[in-house]
């Protein structure tokens, strides 16, 4: 285990990565930018902090001894719901990042990444940490969508959802008078200092909560997208 600290610490990051290269060197750079850093090379001591410790944030490899990051972001999201995770994938590694969503994960960066797009998605994710948008509940065409419980419902029928989902569902249905582009949701749900960044994690998100309200109710057909301009939460005609 390696920890390090500044007076100036604006927030507190768990980083669990077994390349001691790579470590070492996101640990100096959270601590440069004025971040409580801690650090784990192997699963098992990392799902031990995740789970003991109290960190604004983990980032967390996928491919790690002892214990792989997908199972620690499992049992880290079952022990704590609105813990904040970023999963580090290997470039074009796709399945790893649905992997990742499935597990619970709020983002992902993709290796080799920027210090400057890493540290971006950072501030997104704590940005949003804390001030949770999606609490209430929404009906819409049948469906009820409790954000306090994280559950869709609709007849006899369940599906449990991410906090990211409820927030997607919530900021769409109040602003259910107009088509959002994927720049706002970037800005206005994921917090992206810089909207313009090239991510799919829009597009990835969409795909598996129109999967869910498909399995609720296979007949009705929600978030369209607008071709060009972005998504609505409306039934399709």
């Amino acid at each position: 285990m390696m920890t390090a600290s500044n007076r100036k610490s604006r927030a507190s990051v768990l980083v669990v990565e077994d390349d001691p290269a790579i470590l070492r060197g996101l640990l100096d750079v959270f601590v440069f930018h004025g971040y409580r850093v801690e650090g784990a090379e192997d699963g098992v001591e990392g799902l031990r902090l995740c789970l003991e410790g109290s960190h604004d944030l983990i980032l967390l490899d996928v491919m790690l001894p002892g214990a792989d990051g997908l199972a620690i972001c499992r049992e880290v999201r079952k022990a704590k719901p609105r813990q904040a995770i970023i999963m580090l994938t290997a470039k074009g590694r796709e399945n790893d990042i649905l992997e990742g969503f499935k597990a619970g994960a709020d983002d992902y960066v993709s290796k080799p990444f920027s210090l400057r797009e890493l540290l971006m998605r950072v501030e997104a994710v704590l940005r949003r940490a804390g001030k949770i948008v999606g609490d209430e509940q929404v009906m819409v065409a049948g469906i009820l969508f409790d954000g306090g419980n994280l559950l869709a419902s609709f007849r006899e029928r369940t599906a449990e959802l991410t906090r990211r989902e409820m927030d997607i569902v919530a900021y769409l249905h109040r602003h259910r008078d107009r088509v959002v582009s994927k720049k706002e949701l970037l800005k206005e749900v994921w917090n992206y200092a810089d909207p313009d960044v090239e991510t799919r994690t829009v597009d990835i998100h969409m795909l598996k909560l129109r999967k869910k309200i498909c399995a609720l109710n296979p007949d009705i057909a929600l978030l369209p997208t607008v071709r060009g301009e972005g998504y609505r939460l409306e039934p399709l005609p």
